[in-house]
C-alpha cells in the first residue's frame, strides 16, 4: 500500500457494532505514523510464534524496523519473511488498534536509510549512522561506534491492514492494496 493510492476501507459488519462505520485510511495512516512502538510477530523455523516489541517508522507506505542478525526475529525472517506488525492501545472502551500483514524485505536504499535515521533521531532520540548494510549505533549518541556490527533495516509493505476502532461504536475495517 503506497501513499500514492488510498486503500478502500471495507467494514466487517459481523465484527462491528450496529451503526459502526469503516475507519478511514487517513485515520489508520495517522495511527501508523504516530505510533512509537509496535509488536512484531514472526515464526520460528520449527513453527513456533515469536513476538517482540520494537519501534518502527511509517514511511511512504511501509513500516521499517531495525534488528541485529543474531536476534530471534531476524533469524525468523531469514527463514520466512512473512510477518505481522501491530500497534494500538490496551484500553477496551476506546482507541484504535492497527494490524499490518506483509513480507519483511531488507532496505538498502541509501536515501531511504538516511531519511529513516533522521526519523529515529528526531522522533525517538535514537541516533544511527547509515552504512552500506543498514544502520550502526552511536556509542554515546555523539559519535559512531566503528566496532559495532551493521544492523539490517527491514521494510514491510502491507498486503493487508486491519483496524479495530473502539468508542461509541466498535468497528473492524479491512484495507487491501
Amino acid at each position: 500500500m503506497t501513499t500514492s493510492t488510498t486503500p478502500e476501507p471495507v467494514l466487517h459488519p459481523e465484527f462491528s457494532s450496529p451503526g459502526a462505520v469503516a475507519t478511514s485510511w487517513a485515520e489508520v495512516a495517522a495511527a501508523l505514523d504516530g505510533a512509537e512502538m509496535f509488536r512484531l510477530s514472526t515464526v520460528r523455523a520449527d513453527g513456533r510464534p515469536h513476538v517482540c516489541p520494537l519501534p518502527a517508522m511509517w514511511l511512504d507506505g511501509a513500516l521499517y524496523f531495525v534488528t541485529g542478525w543474531e536476534e530471534q526475529k531476524a533469524r525468523n525472517l531469514v527463514h520466512d519473511p512473512r510477518c505481522v506488525l501491530t500497534t494500538g492501545t490496551d484500553a477496551y472502551r476506546h482507541g484504535l488498534d492497527v494490524v499490518v500483514e506483509g513480507r519483511a524485505e531488507r532496505c538498502t536504499d541509501r536515501a531511504v536509510l538516511e531519511t529513516l535515521a533522521r526519523m529515529w533521531r528526531d522522533r525517538l532520540d535514537w541516533p544511527y549512522d547509515v552504512d552500506d548494510d543498514g544502520f550502526r549505533h552511536h556509542v554515546d549518541g555523539l559519535a559512531p561506534n566503528p566496532d559495532a556490527a551493521s544492523l539490517p533495516v527491514f521494510g514491510v509493505r502491507p498486503d493487508k491492514v486491519l483496524s479495530f476502532s473502539r468508542g461509541e461504536h466498535f468497528a473492524q475495517t479491512r484495507f487491501r492494496p
